[in-house]
């Protein structure tokens, strides 16, 4: 066990022969007490101080292991975030692109359609065109016919005749 202040206070010398000076030694040990309690009491606030230090180091150590996990647990999640934003587009992407291709392909089933319809609307305009010039033809032909002229002849011959009866 350590030595305390009032271990050197009550501590008692035997005298011996042609001894030390007692008001020296005494002197002496009362600074020796002094000086005994002072560092003691020293040592307590240093303790205790080392104690407080400790006991937020602890604290301080739990917050960073504390601030390590959750710095973890947030790259974590930022990493799932990223993979998840990485398949969202890439997800979009194609369907992106099986909406163009649909839209291409659908364009150019109108295109063909279109073309398809104005090379029907092309024949069937020659047709028309070729079934009116010769109604036209044939008409021409029934005008230049002397045919007319008999007609009128012969209306005027039945006019004629007409008025020689009622005669």
């Amino acid at each position: 066990m350590p030595l305390t202040p009032l271990d050197i206070h009550n501590k008692e010398f035997g005298r011996g022969f042609r001894g030390y000076d007692e008001d020296e030694v005494n002197e002496f040990l009362d600074q020796v007490i002094k000086d005994y309690e002072l560092v003691i009491r020293e040592k307590k606030t240093l303790e205790e101080k080392v104690a407080e230090l400790e006991q937020k180091l602890s604290h301080f150590s739990s917050i960073e292991a504390t601030l390590n996990k959750s710095i973890v647990i947030a790259q974590e999640a930022a990493e799932e975030v990223k993979r998840n934003a990485q398949k969202e587009a890439k997800l979009i992407i194609r369907e992106a692109e099986k909406n163009a291709d649909r839209i291409i392909n659908e364009a150019l089933m109108k295109s063909r359609k279109v073309s398809f319809d104005i090379e029907e609307l092309k024949k069937q305009s020659k047709v028309f065109r070729s079934r009116f010039r010769m109604l036209l033809e044939a008409q021409l032909d029934m005008l230049s016919n002397d045919d007319w002229d008999k007609l009128l002849e012969l209306e005027d011959e039945t006019e004629f005749l007409k008025q020689e009866e009622t005669l």
